[in-house]
This record gives C-alpha cells, sequence and structure tokens, in this order.
C-alpha cells in the first residue's frame, strides 16, 4: 500500500527525474590526437540498449604545452541509471581495453558527475 501511496503522491506532483552527466576528462599527449579519435570511433560502447542511456559525446578543449584536454560526455534519465550501468556486464564490455595505449595519455582519466537542475 505504501508503494502505491508514493507512485500517486509523484504522479499528483510536479517532481521530475533529475538527469545525470557523467564526464570523464582525458589529457593526450601532443600529437596524439588523431589516434586518440580512431580509438573511440572503433569503440564500441556498449549503451544503445541501456536502460536511463539517453545520449554520448566526445568533445575536444583547449591544447595546453602538454596535452589536448577530451572529455567524453553520456547525459542519463538518472544518477541511478547510471550508477546500475557501471555495475553492468555492458560497463565491463565497455571498458575491458581501456589499460591499453596508455602512451598516449597524462595519467589517469578524472571523472565528474554532475545532477541536471531543471530551470
Amino acid at each position: 500500500m505504501f508503494l502505491l501511496y508514493c507512485v500517486r503522491q509523484i504522479a499528483n506532483s510536479n517532481w521530475v527525474p533529475k538527469m545525470y552527466i557523467a564526464m570523464n576528462r582525458f589529457k593526450i599527449v601532443i600529437g596524439s590526437e588523431t589516434a586518440f579519435e580512431k580509438i573511440w570511433k572503433a569503440r564500441e560502447t556498449h549503451l544503445n540498449n541501456v536502460s536511463g542511456f539517453l545520449e554520448f559525446h566526445l568533445v575536444k578543449g583547449a591544447t595546453e604545452d602538454t596535452h589536448t584536454l577530451y572529455a567524453s560526455h553520456s547525459t542519463w534519465k538518472s544518477q541511478t541509471d547510471f550508477v546500475n550501468w557501471t555495475k553492468s556486464e555492458a560497463f565491463r564490455d565497455a571498458h575491458k581495453r581501456a589499460g591499453e595505449h596508455s602512451e598516449i595519455y597524462l595519467g589517469h582519466p578524472v571523472f565528474e558527475g554532475f545532477e541536471v537542475i531543471p530551470l
């Protein structure tokens, strides 16, 4: 009964689940940008059939003295959907070759997660 009550309360309110953006920042060695982009273009992300996944972008930032900044940017229906994906077989499949090509990276990727604020 309590669950039904909660569902009715949500249905009768303005409550909207908050989307979630997950990003990983990558510092790529100068001169390795084309190789990095080629790796991502050929990569199977295993995201298309994942519950809650909305879209993915690879974005390129500024080039500094030692590296070019890139970020992977995925949008999810909720943080829960993203977390569930990180615990899935699809996540393991998408990341099974993550240690390859270490020579093009300056350090490990840096994760950043953001809750979308409806305006």
